[in-house]
């Protein structure tokens, strides 16, 4: 395994490179020329004060994104399961698969919690997020229905609904069915046994058949109101780039101009980093069309400030509950600097 180690470096390196050339293209070919000059001044007229709201919105992000896990996992908590998805993103943006789901699991056990029931509720919550993804185009074309939206923005809508359907049939399935339960949790030990040779990934499947018998109704409880707070998770979002675009003194853009595009876009996000590169130059060339191509340069100081906001945000608040949770763990520090290291 850690011989692999400088092998699996490289490549996320390369990864990472590759993503920064695709954003740059992305940018420069749906976007063209970008006054910089114009972009700097935007930034030059950002007030302090308005890192408050922003750093709110990335709070109530986060927490939104937090509550499902806490309907699937009795006694984790909104603030346990808050540090556990950041934790877990800080790990999966810098350390190869499954490093995430390796330090997911010995959080759980930190804390006393069944692991094999946190990480079923952690492959849920992911199912869901995939779900909810493609259900934003529908939310996005309510939004300019009654305003003559396109035929191209109804088909993506319609598309993007059709893959929720089905995401969302697949989940309701894994809950009632014991075989995909069975495989799920079969898949997550194998996983995992990469750095644990005594983990069992037949043991795991019988676990997780177990949860979900056990837990089936509870699941399909919190089904709606996770879904629900997902939703809010992505307005969450969207309103910290209202905040952005407010902030870098954009006009010409309603609230609906601003969240119609964000939504309708926001399959994109399915890309590495969130879409980056390739959503930025989607919402910046809608945008601009609506407000006109002077101000162009203050939308793109706005998604800059969005990016910020979310990516490196993100990673500042995952590193610090990585360091909380590994100086209250202390006998656990080994397994954690394995992850990292690997």
């Amino acid at each position: 395994m850690t011989s692999d180690a400088p092998r699996r470096r490289w490549l996320r390196a390369g990864i990472w490179l590759a993503v920064g050339v695709f954003a740059w293209f992305a940018v420069t070919r749906l976007v063209g020329a970008v006054d910089w000059a114009a972009v700097g001044d935007a930034f030059g007229a950002l007030a302090p004060w308005v890192a408050l709201p922003l750093v709110g919105l990335l709070l109530l992000r986060q927490m939104l994104n937090a509550v499902p896990l806490t309907f699937y996992l009795p006694g984790l908590g909104l603030r346990r399961s808050m540090q556990n998805d950041l934790t877990a993103n800080i790990v999966a943006t810098f350390a190869p698969p499954p490093a995430d789901i390796v330090v997911r699991v010995s959080m759980f056990r930190s804390w006393g919690l069944d692991p094999v029931a946190g990480l079923a509720g952690g492959a849920l919550n992911t199912a869901k997020f995939y779900a909810v993804r493609f259900l934003a185009p529908t939310i996005g074309i309510a939004l300019i229905a009654f305003q003559g939206a396109e035929r191209r923005q109804w088909l993506v809508a319609l598309l993007c609904g059709l893959v929720a359907a089905v995401m969302l049939t697949g989940l309701v399935l894994v809950l009632r069915g014991d075989h995909l339960a069975a495989w799920l949790g079969r898949t997550a030990g194998r996983g995992v046994r990469r750095f644990r040779a005594s983990v069992d990934p037949e043991a795991w499947a019988t676990r997780m058949v177990e949860v979900r018998g056990h837990s089936a109704a509870s699941l399909r409880r919190g089904l709606l109101p996770s879904m629900l707070a997902l939703v809010g998770m992505v307005l969450a979002d969207a309103f910290i780039l209202v905040t952005a675009l407010q902030a870098c003194s954009v006009v010409g853009l309603s609230l609906v101009d601003i969240l119609a595009a964000f939504l309708l876009a926001y399959p994109l996000t399915l890309f590495p980093l969130f879409g980056f590169g390739l959503l930025d130059a989607v919402l910046v060339g809608a945008w601009t069309t609506i407000a006109g191509v002077e101000q162009e340069g203050a939308i793109v100081a706005a998604t800059i400030v969005w990016r910020v906001v979310t990516i490196v945000g993100t990673l500042a608040l995952g590193g610090a509950s990585l360091l909380w949770w590994r100086l209250r763990h202390r006998d656990l520090v080994g397994v954690s600097a394995s992850v990292a290291g690997d």
